[in-house]
């Protein structure tokens, strides 16, 4: 259609021919595309941000280079798909999980097998931010924690329901753990105790989806299927602050159909700004400090997860319509748009340097774009 003059009476004018509809699906605005398997998490590697590790549906990890996809290493010898892979503090180690429980950690260098266990239905595995020590949340609530690869072992006692979602907090001795009941506890690393448990009127009514701390680990924000967001301050265990886009629609409602699950939350590193991310594909940014309601940012598919960039108040969205879009905080406003997908996003991460983007998408592929910005 480029290049065509056209003549007046040409009544095509506002319809797209099928061959530009065709073009738009097959846009594809990444750099590298790995295609080894139906991807469902990807991290990045801390120390160099030049490796990927995925994890899928094909019952295995793989470490590979961002610049070209090139595999550098096969995590196999899982019994489910792999839901969670994450380097180690200092990038010597991946740790791959599965959803059956099984957990296996790597060394990077020598692409060995260095210890391996097994627990019940896995939930989430996080590492220690400064120590080869790896945390995970299972099903029935347990929080399981070993030093590696030595494999001394302890638990955080289970409240008796899952714990959907956990962080340890950057002092690297505590941890916040959030549960299907809507519980959130701060748990002491050290002792094994719980510091503070946040329920009842002030806590959440619904399972917890997400968790995310500001940098001094003093604030954690909370979402939940319950439609909403809560600030804690870690250190008095109080709920500070609560975030909703209802206005109390459905607060009254029966209609559990009603409630707008929160999907992802974080907070910006240079501004006193939040991001919450719900499933009907609104991006609500708030002001910290006031708790306004800044801007809303629509999106046609629900959200699945949201990232701030390290040094700036741009924040970005992966959605289920399968496209990645960088907003300003500030402003509101889209800054760009990434497609290339066929099928939804299910998770991406951003290097430090917010110039690359890797996403995970259940169309088999992961990949990597290139992100160009008019202020840079």
């Amino acid at each position: 259609f480029i290049g065509d003059t056209g003549n007046a009476e040409d009544d095509n004018e506002g319809w797209e021919t099928e061959d530009e509809m065709e073009a738009e699906a097959e846009q594809d605005d990444s750099d590298v595309t790995f295609s080894k398997h139906t991807v469902f998490c990807v991290s990045l590697d801390p120390a160099t941000n030049n490796l990927a590790v995925t994890g899928g549906e094909d019952d295995k990890a793989y470490v590979w280079r961002v610049s070209d996809g090139e595999v550098l290493m096969e995590c196999t010898g899982h019994k489910d798909s792999v839901t969670c892979a994450v380097f180690s503090h200092d990038s010597s180690l991946v740790a791959s999980g599965d959803m059956s429980g099984m957990i296996k950690v790597w060394k990077v260098e020598t692409k060995e097998e260095v210890w391996s266990f097994e627990v019940g239905d896995l939930e989430w595995l996080e590492w220690h931010p400064c120590a080869p020590v790896l945390l995970a949340g299972t099903d029935d609530g347990s929080v399981w924690m070993w030093k590696i690869p030595a494999g001394d072992c302890k638990t955080l006692q289970s409240p008796g329901c899952q714990a959907t979602s956990g962080k340890v907090l950057p002092d690297g001795k505590r941890a916040v753990v959030g549960y299907e009941d809507g519980t959130v506890r701060v748990w002491d690393l050290k002792q094994g105790n719980a510091i503070h448990v946040i329920k009842g009127q002030d806590g959440h009514q619904g399972a917890l989806t997400c968790l995310a701390c500001n940098k001094d680990g003093s604030l954690v924000l909370t979402g939940s299927v319950d439609g909403s967001a809560k600030l804690i301050n870690t250190t008095t265990g109080k709920v500070v602050g609560a975030l909703s886009v209802e206005g109390g629609k459905a607060k009254g409602s029966k209609d559990e159909e009603e409630t707008n699950s929160v999907e992802s939350v974080g907070f910006c590193n240079i501004l006193p700004l939040v991001a919450v991310a719900y499933l009907d594909g609104t991006l609500a940014i708030y002001d910290l400090s006031t708790q306004v309601l800044r801007h809303r940012c629509q999106h046609e598919a629900g959200i699945v997860h949201l990232h701030w960039e390290e040094s700036s108040s741009v924040v970005s969205t992966c959605s289920l319509d399968g496209a990645l879009r960088l907003w300003d905080a500030r402003s509101g406003n889209m800054v760009s748009e990434y497609r290339g997908h066929t099928a939804e996003i299910l998770d991406f991460t951003i290097n430090r340097e917010a110039t690359l983007a890797v996403t995970a998408s259940g169309d088999n592929q992961a990949k990597v774009f290139c992100l160009q910005r008019p202020d840079r």
